[in-house]
């Protein structure tokens, strides 16, 4: 008994060190020695993110993360994909759950005490998404108008000091703010433009209105640490090759109609 009680302690012990030896790894090497790169993207997204009708994950932020994980690891099925929300996406990757954040997040000041930033790869501006018969044509018309955000998103601050009065109401999802758009809840859903745009694509009841009120980057987030440096400059470089060469232009045209 006492030499299996002294054989269980050891192998404890070398599980142990082997695990705080992959804890301490940095991300670069970690991602080379597992050869792939978990990345947290959004799945309701609809053209960056999303779930087709075949079930499968497709979208402009998907195409970005395979081209990224191509020029580090040379192939672009070496990726991961976990599923992300604006309230979860930085706890995920703070955690060490996700290596990068994929998930048309915008660049903000906040955030960047955060996480770190990659250079962007998408301009964006905040916009208002509202039925065609609503009687809606401007962000002044949202004063006392129940207009839907997305929690975790950067559309509440500017919305109220452009219409103070309007009644804000979270949702966690995209999804789920679409829905009450359609089934009455609310008046108007206020995101980025690049999102609203999706939900167009199927439902031609719906407007955005002209006005842009904010502009904005979609740019790749790592962890802000030492142990994420090397690997942030890797995606760094990447996402440059990828300009350069006219991928991104190519991945824009075909999800951005």
């Amino acid at each position: 008994m006492k030499k299996l009680i002294l054989f269980l302690l050891l192998i404890s012990l070398f599980l142990s060190g082997c695990s705080d030896k992959t804890k301490n790894r940095d991300v670069l090497s970690k991602v080379q020695g597992e050869n792939k790169i978990v990345v947290g993207v959004k799945y309701d997204s609809k053209p960056f993110g999303f779930i087709d009708k075949d079930n499968k994950l497709k979208g402009f932020d998907i195409d970005i993360a395979k081209g990224i994980a191509k020029r580090i690891l040379g192939d672009e099925n070496a990726v991961e994909f976990k599923q992300v929300t604006p309230s979860n996406r930085i706890l995920k990757l703070s955690s060490g759950e996700i290596d990068m954040i994929v998930a048309t997040m915008t660049i903000s000041q906040s955030r960047m005490n955060l996480v770190e930033f990659t250079q962007p790869y998408y301009k964006i501006g905040q916009a208002v998404m509202v039925k065609k018969d609503s009687g809606i044509y401007s962000t002044k018309d949202l004063n006392k108008k129940r207009v839907a955000i997305i929690l975790g998103s950067v559309s509440e601050k500017q919305l109220r000091l452009l219409a103070p009065d309007a009644k804000i109401k979270g949702y966690k999802t995209y999804s789920e703010a679409y829905s009450a758009l359609l089934n009455g809840k609310t008046d108007a859903i206020s995101s980025d433009d690049s999102i609203l745009y999706g939900f167009l694509y199927d439902n031609k009841s719906l407007r955005i209105l002209p006005e842009r009120y904010t502009k904005e980057n979609y740019a790749i987030a790592y962890r802000k640490d030492e142990k994420s440096k090397k690997f942030g400059e890797k995606v760094e470089e990447a996402l440059l090759d990828m300009q350069k060469r006219g991928e991104i232009t190519q991945i824009k045209r075909k999800w951005i109609k």
